[in-house]
């Protein structure tokens, strides 16, 4: 461990938010008020993917590291956040042994502590292969962000039984509050990127009404076929043909 990750861990425990004790709670609804707001606030989901793991850092007491794991579509599992590449090591090590507590949290709707890694039992496999990466307690809560796509917040220590009541309490809290700036920000990602859509499929429209002198609806038949005749969204076919003045055609390239 370097120098600079031992400040940043003093320095999250100091910032972290304790709420045992008289008056703390509304301590800590007073904060995390704020820092909804804060996340609110971000211009793009990117942003507020970047900091609701900052923030998680700074709050939830224990936490040295935050990432955030996706399922996408039901399907594909992957890392869309995180406060370090360690993160990015530990959390593929989940993804290639089919196990650990990210996972179970994604899946189970579970919120999952990690005392210590090194005596964990229930994943052997994944605590085999983050041996030696410097992480010994992690701490795991889901995120709803949409109907298809649920997340996952999970923070990690250098330390072992990092995770108090206190980490719990408040890492709920707060993922609940990311959880809906995170769906926030993607519907209004989702609105513009539709109303863009529309916009670029009028501009193709009236292309193709002014070059061959026909109707909006022969001219929108015409976009339609480009698009099924090479497998091709429709705002993708109205992009091109504004982009280059052509209707596409051929498939696009298949960079898998």
């Amino acid at each position: 461990m370097t120098g600079r990750d031992v400040d940043r861990r003093e320095r999250t425990t100091r910032g972290a938010l304790p709420v045992r004790g008289g008056g703390r709670w509304n301590e800590v609804a007073v904060r995390l008020g704020r820092i909804a707001r804060s996340l609110q606030d971000q211009d793009s989901a990117r942003d507020t993917l970047d900091e609701v793991v900052r923030t998680a850092v700074e709050v939830i007491p224990g936490a040295w590291h935050a990432g955030v794991t996706m399922v996408v579509g039901k399907r594909r599992v992957h890392t869309v956040a995180r406060t370090s590449e360690l993160v990015d090591r530990v959390d593929q090590a989940q993804y290639d042994t089919g196990q650990g507590p990210c996972l179970d949290s994604l899946l189970q709707n579970l919120t999952v502590t990690v005392p210590d890694l090194r005596t964990e039992t229930r994943w052997p496999a994944f605590a085999q292969r983050v041996h030696g990466y410097g992480v010994l307690s992690m701490l795991c809560f889901q995120l709803f962000v949409g109907a298809d796509d649920v997340g996952a917040l999970t923070l990690y220590s250098s330390q072992p039984e990092a995770f108090g009541q206190d980490s719990e309490d408040v890492g709920l809290l707060f993922a609940t509050h990311a959880a809906v700036a995170l769906a926030s920000s993607r519907r209004e990602e989702q609105l513009y990127l539709g109303m863009a859509g529309r916009d670029l499929i009028g501009q193709a429209k009236g292309i193709l009404m002014e070059r061959h002198k026909i109707t909006a609806d022969e001219a929108f038949a015409e976009l339609t076929r480009a698009s099924q005749n090479t497998n091709t969204k429709l705002h993708e076919v109205a992009a091109h043909l504004a982009r280059t003045g052509e209707l596409p055609t051929r498939p696009p390239r298949d960079n898998t």
